[in-house]
């Protein structure tokens, strides 16, 4: 049951618009600049970070600065002067010296977070007073800051042990030593400090809790910045994939009405020919046709028993008429004149003209209506031709016979289904496809125009015709009438 052109159509597809190519670019590059944003922002993050670590340290080390200071103060005015009074001169050798300088300074540090108190000579690089008794006497400890510090420089280093990165171990090795260093140097009574240096004072504090406070300070940073930038990246891609989802889908909508579009202009400019040709075609026909007729007539009483020559002639512009009508229809198509009719009644009127061929080709039609009438404001001739159509089309598929059902339903919301199912060879999804293109067919004889104008009938009256068809199972076209 199939009605196939002669020409099949271009079946390339139309590449996509050039806005989806841009899109792809917007995509591709919103993907690249959140990467690129990311990575600023985690840089950001770490030089944020990094400065709360410096600031920190360096209160760390102003305290230690003036802590120094006040060492210098205390040590020179409770233990220096008194020491010279009694003793004429300072000697730390002497324990007993040693000792009250050592009550004197561990009272200064007492509540107070130190490690440990060095006092450095100014001669030489030697320990000569500490805290932490191992270290005194101990020579070259101090260091390039002594060197500083002797020359009048108040300076710090610290002293660094992990990362922020340790914090991911199950035991971090995190340490932070402040070694801070001044120098040691007379004090005048209102309180200034003198020009003479007698001295280098090493204060060093732990700040391993801090430091540990810092990197963990860092590493949340860290993880905020990456996590907010994940949810941002994630919203971004939900965003440009909706998008482009949306956009592909309008771009093919865009596509498919261009390629109708296209198609509609070509089949206009087909028409404006094919009409122009045809009516061209339709006076000259006619004459011929009579002139036939005539010449059959006189044949018939001349020579009689060679009149089929003219009958040929008759039967053969009777066909050219009936293809030329076709292409006017199809090139001119007729608006509706709609009246009150029964659907059945002209599914009817079509089945009965289609018998003797039907029966003559072994095919059995059967009805199968819905109710007593189905009536509908419809133009009964053209919807005629489109059954008429449509019945003959299942007639010539079968060519050593079959069954012909046509049925009438009612569906939703008083929607009309109109159905012809035959048991014929049925046909591919690609020729399923192109059945109601113009010119398509894949019989010997016809234009390929029939199923064509059934389409447009059906669609001016607000209707929809679709097939569905198997290899070897039949065909089955539905007209679907609102």
């Amino acid at each position: 049951m199939i009605e196939m052109g002669s020409e099949n159509k271009d079946s390339g597809r139309h590449p996509k618009d050039a806005g989806l190519q841009s899109f792809t670019l917007v995509k591709y590059f919103s993907f690249s600049a959140l990467g690129a944003i990311l990575i600023f922002t985690m840089i950001l993050s770490w030089i944020i970070s990094n400065n709360a670590k410096v600031v920190m340290l360096k209160q760390s080390e102003d305290y230690s600065l003036l802590l120094a200071g006040n060492i210098n103060q205390q040590v020179f005015r409770r233990f220096v002067l008194p020491a010279v009074v009694r003793y004429g001169r300072i000697a730390l050798r002497n324990p007993d010296q040693f000792g009250y300088l050592d009550k004197i300074v561990s009272e200064i540090v007492q509540g107070l977070d130190i490690d440990s108190v060095t006092i450095y000579d100014s001669k030489e690089n030697i320990v000569s007073y500490s805290t932490l008794p191992e270290l005194v006497g101990k020579r070259d400890r101090g260091g390039i800051e002594y060197e500083k510090a002797l020359k009048g420089a108040a300076n710090s280093r610290f002293i660094y042990s992990g990362s922020m990165w340790s914090l991911l171990s199950s035991d971090p090795q995190i340490s932070c030593q402040l070694m801070t260093f001044i120098p040691f140097r007379q004090v005048r009574e209102s309180g200034e400090a003198g020009d003479a240096i007698m001295g280098v004072i090493e204060i060093a504090k732990d700040l391993s809790k801090d430091y540990t406070a810092i990197l963990k300070l860092q590493g949340r940073i860290m993880i905020v910045s990456a996590v907010v930038m994940l949810v941002l990246f994630l919203v971004l891609r939900v965003i440009v994939l909706r998008a482009g989802t949306i956009l592909e889908r309008r771009m093919g909508e865009r596509i498919r009405l261009k390629e109708q579009l296209d198609k509609t202009e070509q089949l206009a400019h087909l028409g404006t020919m094919v009409a122009t040709v045809s009516h061209e075609i339709k006076s000259p026909l006619g004459i011929v046709r009579s002139t036939a007729e005539i010449l059959k007539k006189r044949i018939e009483k001349v020579a009689p028993g060679n009149e089929n020559l003219a009958q040929i002639i008759v039967d053969e512009t009777a066909r050219l008429n009936t293809i030329v009508t076709e292409f006017l229809d199809f090139a001119r198509p007729q608006q509706p004149k709609l009246k009150s009719c029964d659907l059945q009644l002209i599914l009817d009127k079509a089945i009965n003209f289609t018998r003797s061929m039907a029966v003559k080709q072994g095919v059995e039609i059967e009805t199968s209506y819905a109710g007593n009438g189905i009536v509908r404001e419809v133009d009964e001739d053209m919807l005629y031709r489109a059954f008429l159509n449509i019945i003959l089309n299942g007639i010539q598929a079968m060519e050593t016979g079959g069954r012909l059902v046509v049925e009438t339903q009612e569906g939703e919301e008083g929607q009309i289904i109109v159905s012809f199912r035959d048991n014929g060879p049925g046909m591919s999804e690609e020729k399923a496809a192109q059945i109601f293109e113009p010119f398509f067919t894949d019989k010997t004889k016809g234009t390929g125009l029939g199923l064509a104008i059934t389409k447009n009938i059906v669609e001016e009256h607000g209707g929809e015709i679709r097939v569905e068809s198997r290899v070897q199972e039949g065909t089955r076209f539905v007209i679907l009438f609102p």
